[in-house]
């Protein structure tokens, strides 16, 4: 929230209030990788989290949507990704954003993630939209999940999403082999009954 996810006063209010207001507008491009919040110091809290991540589908194609929900209690402060494996790289493309969030630029993408854009409610019925890359044959969704600004929790994750295209060509080709070995042994069959005949 700006620097710790948030934005001070300007220095000459600073002087007259005792304590620094803070306005969260969205997680900084600094914490795409670890995902954690610049939160002057506080701590996550110890997981796991009352969040979890519910994807649309346990597999995935190129380019086709799949819609992600975090469920558990309202909050306040999100940081959301796709990412591959063990890679720390945001993948993938995220679509419109949901009311009160808006696209974080990762790993060169300018819709590689998604964080929130004040500090309304969002909730279960708070569904994001993701489009998955070329490349990935596996993904996970990690989030970083805030309540406020002193209560959050990191490393969220989702269970993890299968190519369906992968899955698709190992199909064919098992299917292949079968009709291919059934043939030849209808061949072999075939031959051996002639030649019985023909003795």
């Amino acid at each position: 929230m700006g620097r710790c996810w948030s934005q001070t006063l300007p220095l000459k209010t600073q002087k007259v209030l005792t304590s620094v207001l803070s306005f969260p507008s969205g997680a900084p491009t600094s914490a795409c990788v670890d995902m954690m919040p610049r939160h002057g110091g506080v701590q996550p809290k110890p997981n796991p989290a009352p969040y979890t991540i519910y994807p649309s589908s346990t597999t995935f194609q190129t380019g086709k949507p799949i819609t992600v929900v975090i469920k558990g209690p309202d909050y306040s402060g999100v940081l959301l990704e796709a990412r591959s494996g063990s890679d720390s790289k945001a993948i993938g493309t995220w679509q419109t954003p949901p009311t009160n969030t808006k696209f974080l630029a990762c790993s060169g993408n300018q819709q590689g993630a998604i964080t929130h854009a004040n500090t309304n409610i969002k909730n279960n019925s708070t569904v994001y939209t993701w489009i998955p890359p070329a490349t990935a044959k596996n993904v996970v969704f990690k989030a970083t999940v805030a309540q406020q600004r002193t209560v959050f929790w990191v490393d969220v994750m989702s269970s993890t999403l299968t190519s369906s295209e992968g899955g698709t060509s190992l199909d064919v080709y098992s299917s292949a082999e079968r009709i291919v070995t059934s043939s030849l042994l209808l061949l072999v069959v075939l031959l051996v009954i002639v030649r019985y005949q023909v003795a």
